[in-house]
Formats: structure tokens, C-alpha cells, sequence
């Protein structure tokens, strides 16, 4: 690893938001994927943000994504929603649906959207998150490029496909999240750790020919090992079926690459349900989840989903966030505004 910057938040925020513009969005579908990114790295989930942010860059310049699309919201029923991304980037298009899904889930009880025509939605728990701190639980699915065989097989037949669950706390706070992939770890650990040329634990990996490797260039020519074996694979199909066949999207051999600069749209799918818990639960939900908090943090070295990121939000803010001088300078490099990266003054500190 070259040298390495710390970025006050805010500062973070600025150059997210300038290499987005600058490479080619507008500012308004800008503004919600720049929370986003900014979130992601402030919630410790490093190589999720920063990294692949040059990347999003990238394709706005080959045409493989349209940072100026305006997503369409299509009303199917007072609780259902079909969202049209237009090729461009998932995240103003999830945006755009939230606006209708949320009244709709608070209203009726339960709401319902499918978006096409869509992008990588990076961090899932972002958008789930971002419901249940509108008070509703929230689930969302997302599919991706095949990169994991069926068990048994050798040929990669669906992607990473991670499934949220974002439960609402008081005050507008997150209970808790879950937000996993089908596979045992993510692809970007498995491409970082190609870069810097590591190994990894048997069972993240498999050779082209199906065999476990530690070699994770073998596991990125071959496929990625589902988390818990078949039932793995088993989320990856419910996610592929969520995010394909009911949005109307390209499964996984059918997209284009989510790292190539080939100009060919990703066109994968997304799918959100919001379900407004009180009116299930005919007032229990608070009580039950505080209950169910507690059984699990009492214990001691217990702690819940989210609770990580949580608390790396807590230090991240008062430490600044790390990110590579070679990714902040591309990054930078796209900025239509370049952002001053001189000394701890402007926000930036060399480390």
C-alpha cells in the first residue's frame, strides 16, 4: 500500500460529491449516492467506497452508465412500484422510489417497488437502513454478475446476490441490520486480496475446475464459495429471482461487467419492501425488539448486527477516514472543482 491520506468527513464528503459532478452526474442524482459512499466508508466497510468510486467514475466516462438518467416511477397499484432507472445509477432511481414506497408502507402497512434498468447498488444496508429510519423494517435485494457456481458445479451461474433486513429503533434509529452476501465473503475482498497478493482461508474460493484454492486469482477465474454451502446458494436464487425475473432485469450472464469499461450497460435489478410494524404487530413491535435486543446484548462478547458499524461511525468522525494517496488523486483527477489535499487545515492529513 502507497501512501496513505485521513480525510475529515466532511472533507470526504466533498470530493465524493466533486468526482461524481465532475465525471459526468448531475447534482441531484449525485446527492443521495454521495450519502451513500460517504456512509459506507464511515461505517468501517472499507474497499466498498472510496475503491469502487473510481470505478463508478470510470463508467460514467465509457458510457456504461448515464450519471444524467431521470428514473421513471411507474404506479402499479396504491402499493406497488415499478421503478425505471434509464441506465443510469441505482441509487438516485432507489431514491425516487422511496419517495412513493415510504407514505405508501406507512399508509396501507405494506409497499412494495421493483427497479430496472439499473446499476450497482453498492452497499444494500445503505438503502434498508435508510427505511427503518423512516420506521418501517425494511428488505432489500440486489443481483449482480455470476461469480458463484450451483453446488456441485464449476461454471458461475449467479452473482453475489446480498439480501438487507433493517429493523427501526426509536427516535429514528436503526435497531438493527443485516446485510450479507450469498457467498462466504464479498468479490471486492477477493479482487483486493488478488492485488495485493495474499492468500485467503479455504472456503471462499474455487478453482475453475471446482476445487478450493487460497489463491484468490484462481478463485476470481473460478467462482466463490456460497456462505454455508448450499444454503447459500440458496439466497443467492431467492435474491436472482427478486432481482431478475420479478423486476425484469438481466440475470446474471446477461449483464455487463461491473469492472470493465466496455460501455455496456449492467442492467441488473433491485427489489424493496417496506412493511410498517406497528400495524402488524398491533402495537407489540417495540416492546418484542427491545426484548429481543436485550437477550442478545446481555450476554457478555454478544453483540447485534450493525453494532460494528455503528460504533465505526462513532470513531470515523472523529478520525477521519483512510483512503490510498493514488485512489484520493484519481479520484480528485475526475473532480470538476479539484479539492485541496495540502495539509490538516484543509481537511486532509498525510499520513
Amino acid at each position: 500500500m502507497g501512501q496513505i491520506l485521513k480525510l475529515a468527513p466532511k472533507k470526504a464528503e466533498e470530493l465524493i460529491f466533486a468526482a461524481l459532478t465532475g465525471a459526468g452526474t448531475t447534482a441531484e442524482n449525485a446527492r443521495y449516492f454521495t450519502e451513500a459512499i460517504l456512509d459506507t466508508e464511515l461505517s468501517g466497510l472499507e474497499g466498498h467506497g472510496f475503491y469502487w468510486l473510481q470505478y463508478y467514475c470510470e463508467h460514467l466516462h465509457s458510457g456504461k452508465v448515464d450519471g444524467k438518467a431521470k428514473p421513471s416511477v411507474k404506479r402499479l397499484s396504491p402499493v406497488s412500484f415499478r421503478i425505471d432507472a434509464k441506465g443510469g445509477f441505482a441509487h438516485p432511481a432507489i431514491e425516487k422510489g422511496f419517495a412513493r414506497l415510504i407514505p405508501a408502507a406507512a399508509k396501507y402497512g405494506i409497499a412494495g417497488m421493483a427497479v430496472h434498468n439499473s446499476y450497482n447498488a453498492a452497499t444494500l444496508g445503505f438503502h434498508t437502513g435508510y427505511l427503518a429510519r423512516h420506521g418501517l423494517v425494511g428488505l432489500g435485494y440486489t443481483n449482480a454478475t455470476p461469480v458463484m457456481a450451483p453446488v456441485g458445479g464449476s461454471t458461475p451461474v449467479i452473482g453475489t446476490n446480498p439480501m438487507s433486513f433493517a429493523v427501526p429503533g426509536p427516535g429514528g434509529k436503526i435497531a438493527f441490520l443485516i446485510d450479507q452476501s450469498a457467498t462466504a465473503v464479498t468479490w471486492t475482498a477477493l479482487k483486493r486480496a488478488a492485488e495485493a497478493h495474499e492468500t485467503i482461508p479455504l472456503g471462499r474460493a474455487l478453482d475453475k475446475f471446482g476445487v478450493p484454492t487460497t489463491e484468490p486469482a484462481k478463485g476470481l477465474e473460478g467462482s466463490m464459495a456460497p456462505t454455508g454451502g448450499y444454503k447459500g446458494f440458496g439466497q443467492g436464487l431467492i435474491v436472482e429471482v427478486m432481482c431478475a425475473a420479478l423486476t425484469g432485469s438481466n440475470r446474471g450472464p446477461q449483464m455487463g461487467s461491473f469492472m470493465a469499461n466496455d460501455g455496456k450497460p449492467i442492467g441488473c435489478g433491485q427489489f424493496f419492501i417496506a412493511l410498517e410494524p406497528r400495524k402488524f404487530s398491533g402495537g407489540a413491535f417495540d416492546a418484542t425488539i427491545s426484548a429481543l435486543i436485550k437477550s442478545i446484548i446481555s450476554q457478555k462478547g454478544a453483540r447485534l448486527p450493525y453494532s460494528r458499524r455503528m460504533s465505526n461511525q462513532e470513531r470515523l468522525k472523529r478520525e477521519g477516514l483512510v483512503i490510498e494517496r493514488a485512489v484520493y488523486d484519481r479520484l480528485e483527477g475526475f473532480a470538476a472543482v479539484p479539492v485541496n489535499a495540502s495539509r490538516t487545515r484543509s481537511g486532509v492529513t498525510v499520513g
